[in-house]
């Protein structure tokens, strides 16, 4: 049986692995303790996950006494890699939520840690181990549509997931490295792993038009704010326990408001991106992330020498498919077929890949013929296309990811 511990008393550190560790994985797992600088949340996390672990006041500490074989960590970005870091010249191994950071020197300094302790990194790459993901993969593998030359690939967050973003603390890239590492990682590492190349340069553009200050009608936060009543974006932090509990009745301790408004001054991140990467056996990839769409899902479209296959998914909490979930898979051969391919649909946290994932890691040894999990370096190339991506925005130029990245 292996150890545990958790840093960061997140709604994903609870939901993704406090209670699942708790429930349904005590035969091969035990959790031993919890980390967060807010006291509060970190006891909320440990009475919703059964109580039956100790709250630490610091890092070290819990790491010293419950003498972990890994620590999972579900930290705000910014900090994922002191923890991961820590972790690693502790003698533990480390599980982190994507994005496992957010900048090139952050990462390398992960890399070289990584390599200098002999630990291992693994980052949470869900979106690889739903069962639709995975059968675009198995149809790739088998050659349905030869070598891949060419990937189109649009993502939409409809405006109650999109606006989000602009509320908490991923609205500050100092904090989030911005949509393009904190929420594109995941994209990017999708084509990565399909593929099976290294991106080798990245060409970006992106704006703020639609959240930002672009309304007079705004205030500091969704709670005490006087257009409320009018305002499409309000969000109601006390609707849902969970979150009034988490964050409204935590926030006197840090100061972190859950509801800011979408519409503030002090918002950096980009709200429409579009990029063009550059892979190392010649694929090319152009890219779109929107995060003000009225509705919710993805097109993957993916060009071969054999032919085209089209993926769409819609899914989300507004528009037309609101609380669907909606999966397509085209193939177009050479032989003028067009061939509707059914995937199967889990209806579970994304899609199914949560299950998945943690079934990967907690029981581990199990059969990984498509490479599912994924180690730190898949983290460091997903990561260094938002990198590229941000650099290129900022510098009006193409960015070589190998000016960013050292290889161990």
């Amino acid at each position: 049986m292996k150890t545990y511990v958790i840093v960061g008393a997140s709604s994903r550190g609870l939901s993704m692995f406090a209670v699942p560790l708790s429930t349904d994985f005590t035969d091969v797992a035990k959790l031993a303790g919890v980390y967060d600088p807010n006291p509060k949340r970190a006891e909320l996390l440990r009475q919703k996950a059964g109580g039956h672990f100790p709250v630490y006041s610091g890092f070290e500490q819990m790491v010293r006494a419950a003498r972990p074989d890994a620590v999972i960590v579900t930290t705000i970005d910014r900090y994922h890699h002191e923890y991961i870091i820590q972790a690693l010249e502790m003698g533990c191994d480390a599980i982190t939520e994507k994005p496992m950071t957010i900048d090139e020197d952050k990462c390398n300094a992960i890399l070289e840690a990584e390599k200098r302790t002999g630990r291992k990194v693994t980052v949470t790459f869900n979106l690889r181990f739903g069962p639709f993901a995975t059968r675009i993969k198995e149809l790739l593998k088998e050659g349905a549509i030869g070598q891949i030359l060419s990937v189109h690939f649009e993502w939409f967050l409809d405006t109650r997931h999109g606006a989000d973003y602009f509320r908490r603390w991923h609205r500050r890239k100092e904090n989030s490295g911005g949509l393009l590492v904190h929420k594109s990682t995941h994209h990017f590492d999708l084509v990565n792993w399909l593929l099976e190349e290294e991106p080798v340069e990245v060409s970006a553009f992106g704006t703020l038009r639609y959240y930002g200050p672009t309304r007079e009608q705004r205030g500091e936060r969704c709670l005490t704010c006087p257009h409320k009543k009018s305002c499409e974006f309000y969000y109601d932090i006390t609707a849902d326990d969970r979150t009034r509990q988490l964050y409204l009745e935590s926030e006197d301790v840090d100061g972190y408001y859950r509801d800011r408004c979408v519409f503030s001054d002090d918002i950096d991140i980009e709200d429409s991106v579009s990029l063009s990467v550059r892979y190392s056996k010649g694929a090319v990839m152009s890219y779109s992330l929107t995060a003000h769409s009225p509705v919710e899902g993805y097109k993957l479209h993916l060009n071969g020498t054999g032919g085209r296959l089209e993926a769409e998914t819609y899914h989300g909490s507004v528009g037309p498919y609101a609380g669907e979930q909606i999966e397509r898979l085209r193939l177009y051969n050479r032989n003028q077929e067009e061939i509707m391919i059914k995937a199967p649909v889990d209806k579970r946290a994304h899609g199914g890949g949560d299950h998945r994932l943690r079934e990967m890691i907690f029981r581990g040894d199990l059969p990984d013929p498509l490479n599912h999990l994924a180690s730190s370096w898949d983290g460091a190339m997903s990561n260094a296309i938002g990198f590229a991506a941000n650099r290129s925005m900022k510098e009006g130029k193409t960015i070589r990811i190998a000016d960013l990245i050292r290889k161990p």
